[in-house]
């Protein structure tokens, strides 16, 4: 049993790196394209970025493989495959209830971690990529790390989602992630300056966030920064000459 249980952890933690260095090195390879020189004189901070995040995969995998052990041998969780044990429209809905749960969880614990003391134990990690790469997502300390490893695992023991419908909110998790870091809008500006980016956050939200530590704490969605008066909008995006600048 407990060799079950390290390897599961073992191929969890390894599904979560490469799934890291797949999505997070595609879209860097696409801002080589789109934007050549944007991550120029970044190379030390990137290698930085990947060996916080590698260790954060171990941290992502760990619980994860525990959970994926338990759900395939006893039957623990509320995992489910066949899509018609609930009605179909229940396979949207679970995907949104899984993303507002979790942007729940994150806006909170993210905003818990800018208090002065608990930002520089746990999240001046995060904060030390100036600017964020694609290669940011998920570069925490470990502490922090571990308050994003804990929320899917739980929820998945709440509340009743197909198997297909959490793959479809683990790859949201991994686009939204490594996308809000990229320095630059990977989607069309209709998605970002139309109503859609007045209520979803992406690159130009969260770069804000980079900014001016104490707003725009969200993951996902915009509300809870509404809500709660933690919301500035949305932030631009410096020149490379003039990051450099900041740099020196």
């Amino acid at each position: 049993m407990l060799l079950a249980l390290l390897l599961s952890a073992l191929a969890m933690t390894l599904i979560v790196g490469v799934r890291y260095l797949l999505a997070s090195g595609g879209f860097a390879l696409a801002t080589r394209f789109r934007h050549p020189g944007l991550y120029a004189g970044l190379d030390r901070q990137i290698r930085r970025e990947i060996g916080w995040s590698l260790a954060s995969a171990a941290i992502y995998g760990v619980p994860a493989g525990v959970v994926a052990w338990g759900w395939q041998n006893h039957g623990w969780t509320r995992i489910y495959t066949d899509a018609h044990a609930f009605p179909l429209w229940y396979l949207p809905v679970s995907v949104l209830l899984y993303l507002l749960a979790h942007d729940t969880w994150f806006y909170w614990t993210h905003r818990w971690m800018h208090v002065p003391a608990l930002f520089r134990r746990m999240h001046a990690v995060h904060h030390a990529s100036r600017p964020p790469t694609a290669w940011a997502a998920m570069s925490f300390h470990p502490l922090e790390a571990l308050t994003g490893a804990v929320v899917i695992p739980a929820l998945v023991f709440l509340v009743p989602v197909h198997v297909g419908a959490l793959g479809l909110v683990l790859a949201i998790m991994t686009v939204m992630g490594v996308t809000n870091h990229m320095g630059w809008e990977v989607w069309p500006r209709f998605v970002w300056q139309g109503p859609l980016g007045g209520w979803l956050i992406t690159a130009s939200h969260h770069q804000r966030h980079h900014e001016r530590y104490a707003s725009n704490f969200g993951l996902y969605f915009r509300h809870w920064d509404r809500l709660c008066g933690t919301d500035a909008g949305l932030g631009g995006f410096p020149a490379p000459a003039m990051r450099k600048n900041n740099r020196s």
